[in-house]
């Protein structure tokens, strides 16, 4: 007999679909637009196709700095990320035993969560300029970054370490392993897969980050500034071109890590199983 299905499936299919035209409409919007001629314009209907607009982005601008913009993000996301995994996993290690202070600490790392990014780039920014440093993009702006970062990677630590049992460590200490084998053979493989999920959490959030980055760039845009620069002054789909290729290259992140995690998950039951 064939299920009835009812009014609450309905509803949450409607909100569903309204999700997925509100997230990919735009977006789909943009790579077709991505695509006019070279005489096209930032509307539709399409004037012409090519791929003009993606050899305009390897040209010197008129106005923008794609490239350095890009590398500053790359650049920058790429040491958030790191800085995040590591410091991430060093809080998860430590609050795996009760310490003295340990829970304002806890809610003080988790605090600029609830902090608006305008009013932490605007602080770090005043900062900086009161003890006579030039706020930029690799020092004020890495800091304002982290203070993004940290809490969600802190917390997704806790809440693997949370349910991770300590009985695999008490073996490999039994059969005389000692701290740093344990933790470099036994716990560390173990948690892996979530150190990259950890990564690529870090990484996205930096990349586009663009309120905390605001007040703390300095004289050089990163890549979400130099676009949102970009909406008023550049009038051809040059614009678009940009937002297409950024968008594939967070999409290969994506990929990419994806492709980690399964390795990983591979590997380690491989090991599982000869064992």
């Amino acid at each position: 007999m064939s299920e009835t299905r009812g009014l609450e499936f309905w509803i949450l299919a409607l909100f569903f679909a309204l999700f997925v035209v509100f997230l990919y409409g735009p977006l789909s919007a943009i790579v077709i637009l991505s695509f006019q001629g070279p005489d096209g314009g930032l509307t539709f209907p399409l004037n012409g196709t090519s791929l003009h607009w993606f050899r305009n982005l390897t040209e010197r601008q008129a106005v923008g700095d794609f490239g350095g913009s890009f590398r500053r993000s790359l650049t920058l996301g790429i040491g958030v990320m790191l800085v995040t995994v590591v410091v991430s996993l060093l809080a998860g290690l430590a609050f795996r035993r009760r310490f003295l202070g340990a829970t304002p600490l806890f809610y003080l790392s988790v605090a600029s969560l609830v902090v608006p990014s305008i009013i932490v780039s605007l602080g770090i920014g005043v900062m900086f300029q009161q003890v006579g440093l030039r706020p930029a993009w690799y020092s004020s702006a890495f800091g304002a970054h982290l203070t993004w970062t940290l809490p969600f990677g802190v917390l997704i630590m806790f809440a693997v370490f949370n349910r991770f049992s300590p009985a695999y460590e008490e073996a490999a200490r039994d059969l005389g392993a000692s701290a740093w084998q344990t933790f470099l053979h036994v716990l560390l493989p173990m948690i892996a897969p979530m150190l990259v999920g950890v990564g690529l959490f870090g990484f996205t959030l930096s990349y586009d980050e663009f309120a905390r980055s605001l007040m703390t760039s300095g004289t050089y845009n990163t890549l979400p500034l130099e676009i949102y620069g970009m909406t008023t002054n550049v009038t051809t789909p040059v614009l678009y071109a940009l937002g297409t290729v950024t968008t594939l290259f967070s999409f290969l992140v994506i990929v990419a890590t994806l492709g980690a995690i399964l390795w990983l998950g591979r590997r380690r039951a491989r090991g599982q199983g000869m064992a």
